[in-house]
């Protein structure tokens, strides 16, 4: 069932209304006594999400019991950041999600089903599972919050990729996540119908349905008059998620009739600590860079590669080598088969060779970056050169060179319009 929508492209939501539309919301949904809510973590700052909740706990007041933030593989979020995305919450509703021990099977996908969406691209099945409090809390209402954006893995985010993958377990993630992979980045990238949302949409359809989950989604976009929210669906199915994607593709996706020969990228350093979230630079902008062109990556706040120990480790030792590459290692090694998201990242962050990626890091060195199959330039050198205060996104000329500058790759997908079918 939908229970609101409104979007447009030049739409702005203000506070107030955004607060008027949450709480008659809440009202149809009637008496609720005990609600958990699942809100990105501070990766998705700007996703509106951290106004949202801020809302249902008014509104709730102490019938909100539980926050988990849809943490998927990333780090948990500081106190720091959760006053600043969430103000006026209580630090103590905060619950922390353990991708690899909090979690339960609800039921797992065959594989028949795997190889059918896939057509053959993998053929195994995906045990499906949630943290262990969406089943075991008691609740009555679970509101799933977040931005429907363009996204490497799934085509469109959100939905119930918060409940399978932002809270759920290493398995889901990581099998649905090499799905795509091995699928297709290009045939996905971009479409709501694909076959890893085909694969969450089954586990939603057959295990999860007598869940009390309803869905808060909104589009953002950058236009004339700032970073605003253009949309915003309230839904317990599919139809919810599909209109907000019918509005981020028509905002978020920024289609171009000649290809980049020179693409900046600037990472903030409060959202992007390692590659494998900046690397959005790199998968969010392939479809648009030319064969022979050059990704340069200004990232002050890179720290490391993996946002889990383990995953780390795996990148340092695998690199960022071409698809073929990443496929002959899953066969031949055990720890990669172990870790399929890991093998999936690998080959989000690679160009297949058309294109040079240098990485300008904050906090590692020359040695870690070339090791991993990237270019490396000194970071202070290249903030000089390509200044962020100065740049504006999209096309720039800096010393007689035309670039293209994009201040957040999280924010949308770029693809030359030949490229993309």
């Amino acid at each position: 069932m939908l229970y609101y929508q409104q979007g447009a492209r030049n739409k702005a939501f203000g506070h107030d209304e955004i607060k008027k539309i949450l709480f008659e919301t809440f009202d149809r949904l009637g008496t609720r006594r005990k609600v958990l809510a699942i809100p990105p973590d501070f990766t998705r700052f700007h996703s509106r999400a951290g106004e949202l909740t801020r809302y249902a706990y008014e509104y709730y007041g102490e019938r909100l019991t539980d926050i988990m933030p849809a943490l998927g593989t990333h780090f948990k979020m500081t106190d720091a950041e959760i006053e600043k995305m969430f103000p006026g919450v209580p630090n103590s509703l905060f619950r922390v999600h353990n991708w690899r021990d909090d979690v339960a099977t609800v039921g797992v996908v065959p594989g028949d089903f795997i190889r059918e969406v896939s057509e053959g691209a993998v053929d195994y099945d995906v045990p499906v599972q949630v943290n262990k409090l969406l089943l075991e809390g008691g609740f009555d209402l679970i509101l799933s919050l977040g931005q429907v954006v363009p996204h490497e893995v799934i085509g469109m985010a959100n939905y119930n990729k918060n409940i399978f993958v932002g809270v759920g377990g290493s398995e889901c993630i990581n099998k649905s996540h090499f799905v795509g992979a091995a699928y297709g980045m290009e045939r996905i990238m971009g479409r709501a119908s694909n076959p890893v949302r085909k694969v969450l949409n089954y586990a939603s359809e057959n295990f999860t349905n007598n869940l009390p989950i309803i869905y808060l989604q909104t589009v953002v976009s950058e236009g004339e008059d700032g970073l605003q929210m253009r949309g915003l669906y309230i839904g317990d199915d599919f139809e919810c998620f599909e209109k907000a994607a019918a509005l981020s593709l028509e905002t978020n996706f920024k289609m171009v009739d000649r290809e980049f020969k020179k693409v900046i990228v600037y990472l903030d350093p409060e959202e992007f600590r390692s590659t494998w979230l900046g690397n959005k630079s790199i998968y969010r902008t392939r479809m648009a860079i030319a064969d022979g062109g050059e990704l340069i990556v200004l990232a002050p706040g890179l720290h490391q590669f993996g946002e889990d120990p383990t995953n780390d480790k795996l990148i340092r030792k695998y690199g960022y080598v071409h698809t073929p590459q990443v496929l002959q290692y899953v066969r031949e090694n055990q720890d990669l088969q172990n870790s399929l998201g890991v093998a999936a990242h690998l080959i989000h962050g690679t160009s297949e060779g058309r294109f040079s990626i240098t990485y300008c890091p904050g906090h590692l060195s020359r040695e870690e970056i070339e090791s991993v199959g990237f270019n490396y330039a000194e970071l202070d050198a290249m903030l000089q050169k390509y200044d962020p205060s100065t740049l504006k996104d999209g096309w720039n000329r800096v010393d007689d060179e035309e670039i293209y500058y994009i201040s957040n790759p999280a924010l949308g997908l770029w693809a030359y319009r030949e490229r993309f079918h």
